[in-house]
């Protein structure tokens, strides 16, 4: 596998692409190493402040090959490494945004509801279809369509294998931005663009107060937002942007 992933960063934005349209950018465990792996770099890099993750020609991502769970037994041995996958990309910091403008199958749709925005092509393809050959989700999708769009729908998307159109996705309150395939890609960078304008502590101390409504309760909830407000306060940044704000200029956020 040559290049599998390829990296852009301008303008503090990194645009991370899925490349290996052979195998239909299927996340199996080497792609997905090569995958996190650059992830984790271009959250280690002062230089990117949001990332935007994207597939090539007719595919965003896909599953891994099904014939490696055909036979008797519990699996392949790749599902523990897809476990470690999911954990390690659930602990990156900096905020990622889906441009999603093919097929998102399996563990590729899985990977973009795991991203935390999502820009998507009208005629684009989400679908979850391990049912139907006498297995479940196991990257998170049952856990994150429950909260994004409630119990009948994910029982529906999850029970039938049917699949979910990019409008359709938008529609039901999973994307943030529909429209033609061709227009996507820049649609996500311009988002990503945005959000990289704002204070990058701020960003992630943000991220994590959004992610912990979903493993809180209110209450505790609460107390983790009002504990990252503080780390937020505790800031330079939120000092220059508090000047600039009163001083009619535009803010240079240092993540400081």
């Amino acid at each position: 596998m040559s290049d599998p992933v390829a990296v852009e960063v301008e303008r503090r934005v990194a645009r991370c692409t899925i490349a290996d349209p052979e195998r239909r950018n299927a996340l199996g465990p080497e792609l997905a190493e090569i995958l996190i792996g650059t992830l984790e770099r271009l959250d280690a890099d002062d230089e990117v402040r949001v990332v935007v993750l994207a597939g090539t020609g007719d595919f965003f991502a896909t599953g891994p090959d099904i014939r490696s769970y055909s036979g008797s037994g519990r699996g392949p041995a790749s599902d523990t490494a897809m476990a470690g996958f999911w954990e390690r990309h659930r602990a990156l910091a900096k905020p990622s945004v889906a441009a999603v403008a093919g097929w998102a199958l399996s563990t590729g749709c899985e990977l973009a509801l795991a991203c935390d925005l999502m820009v998507v092509a009208k005629d684009a393809v989400f679908g979850m279809p391990e049912i139907t050959f006498g297995l479940i989700p196991s990257g998170g999708a049952t856990q994150r369509l429950t909260r994004a769009l409630g119990r009948a729908r994910a029982m529906e998307l999850i029970l039938t294998g049917r699949r979910m159109t990019g409008g359709q996705a938008f529609d039901w309150g999973l994307a943030n931005i529909v429209m033609d395939r061709r227009d996507v890609l820049d649609q996500a960078v311009m988002l990503a663009e945005e959000v990289a304008a704002r204070p990058p502590l701020a960003l992630r101390y943000a991220k994590q107060a959004v992610l912990a409504a979903d493993d809180l309760g209110l209450t505790a909830g609460l107390e983790r937002e009002r504990e990252l407000f503080g780390a937020a306060l505790a800031t330079e940044d939120r000092v220059e942007g508090i000047e600039a704000l009163l001083e009619g200029r535009k803010p240079d956020f240092r993540g400081r």
